[in-house]
């Protein structure tokens, strides 16, 4: 049976490399659709969790995990021989930027290179990892080929970004439009049936630079229109007006408008990083990309921001920031979500540290801080009593998670600065809240 009908019809084994917040949810969309699937990842305690039924990403239950279990559709290995079993292998690894705001496309280098050793004849890989255009033909096919196969002839190389956005309501893996790109027909009509699969809809592009430019665009709009109302904030901040009734004011235009809102900072895996992609691409056609990279910088300075206005709050309460106490509430890059990747408020806390303040947090969804690229905080989590928030000098409020009682921390904290706009409804203030 060749490949496109193993797919259509479900015979096909589904191999996921990078089991994070999106090789996991797309792992278990092929399950559900009853594809047998195998994860791989090189992080143990991963393996280990799976094995168990045990979920480490909060949005997804572990109740998925123990049904594919159960049906004997899915199992998780470090063991990457196990790769010449599978059928399609979807690479979904990290691709951050090195301390040079340069790509880092290590991840995606070392994970082709595996595969090379135990690529199988008519194997059909997708690389989901967003990246600059030309990462699939001009970086992956050369390692690919080293095993001896030649591409779209012998296997089959395609680019399909992925589109994830962690615990939202209204889309899932599976309700998000999916685009693919390749270059050669054969292999565009295997990748589009196999996410046809599991994916409400496909979008085939003519090419896997296409798609990766698909996904480029996409977050470039983003941190554009983000800074844009970031620097607005800045603007309306020295006239004393508030930017988030004028956002509010302005969304009631049906037409030509939609609402960005302001914040501390960029975070999460692709906004903050993505335009960076491009940026460094098209210096090899001898192209400036300055729209791109002012958004870069107003982004970037918006939790030194964020640091003058606490500075200024507690001026204003005869209080210095050296030595102060500062509780920062919400560590995730978004409200209600597990995910630190980028958070503009691990720069938040390392900056508020260097100036000499005492920094400590809350976060429901995160229990304690571990080693990561950049940072090497160690802090728990504490407690969220009325008697903790009034031991701090300030509460900086950096992610508005839903679990919070805006009112009881303003009615216990003796100085707030809210980065989110998340006390708009509290009235009892007393003059304690500040915008930043």
């Amino acid at each position: 049976m060749d490949l496109l009908q193993k797919i259509k019809n479900h015979d096909a084994v589904i191999g996921i490399v990078g089991l994070g917040y999106v090789g996991l949810p797309l792992l278990l969309e092929f399950v559900e659709e009853n594809f047998r699937t195998v994860g791989f990842d090189i992080d143990s305690a991963k393996i280990d969790a799976l094995a168990k039924g045990e979920s480490y990403i909060k949005h997804i239950g572990s109740d998925r995990l123990k049904n594919a279990l159960e049906h004997d559709l899915m199992r998780a290995t470090t063991d990457f021989s196990d790769l010449r079993e599978v059928d399609c292998i979807i690479v979904c690894v990290p691709t951050p930027l090195n301390k040079h705001r340069e790509p880092d496309i290590s991840y995606i280098e070392k994970t082709s290179e595996t595969i090379s050793k135990y690529l199988q004849k008519n194997q059909l890989v997708v690389l989901e990892s967003s990246t600059f255009p030309g990462t699939t033909e001009e970086v992956m096919r050369p390692i690919l080929e080293k095993s001896g196969l030649k591409c779209h002839e012998d296997f089959y190389l395609a680019f399909s970004p992925e589109r994830e956005d962690p615990n939202n309501a209204k889309y899932t893996t599976r309700t998000i439009p999916k685009v693919v790109g390749a270059n050669s027909p054969k292999t565009l009509e295997l990748t589009v049936a196999l996410y046809d699969q599991v994916i409400v809809q496909t979008v085939p592009v003519t090419s896997s630079q296409a798609a990766e430019a698909t996904k480029l665009l996409e977050n470039i709009f983003r941190s554009v229109n983000i800074a844009l109302v970031n620097e607005m904030k800045l603007i309306l901040d020295r006239m004393d007006i508030d930017v988030w009734e004028v956002i509010e004011a302005a969304s009631t235009k049906p037409f030509g408008f939609m609402p960005f809102y302001p914040g501390p900072g960029l975070g999460g895996h692709c906004i903050p990083i993505d335009p960076f992609y491009l940026t460094w691409k098209a210096r090899e056609y001898e192209m400036s990309t300055r729209f791109i990279e002012l958004a870069g910088e107003i982004n970037t300075e918006m939790p030194y921001f964020v640091v003058k206005k606490v500075q200024d709050a507690l001026n204003d309460h005869e209080k210095s920031l050296k030595g102060s106490n500062i509780l920062i509430l919400g560590m995730a890059y978004k409200k209600d979500i597990d995910d630190l990747r980028e958070s503009p408020t691990l720069k938040l806390m390392e900056i508020l540290m260097a100036k000499g303040a005492n920094v400590d947090y809350n976060d429901p969804h995160i229990e304690g801080l571990w080693a990561m690229r950049h940072y090497h905080f160690d802090n728990k989590s504490v407690d969220l009593t009325p008697e903790n928030l009034r031991s701090y000098d300030c509460v900086l409020i950096s992610t508005a998670h839903s679990a919070y009682d805006w009112d009881m921390v303003v009615e216990n904290a003796r100085l707030v600065v809210d980065t989110r706009n998340a006390t708009v409804d509290v009235k009892n203030n007393r003059g304690k809240i500040y915008k930043a």
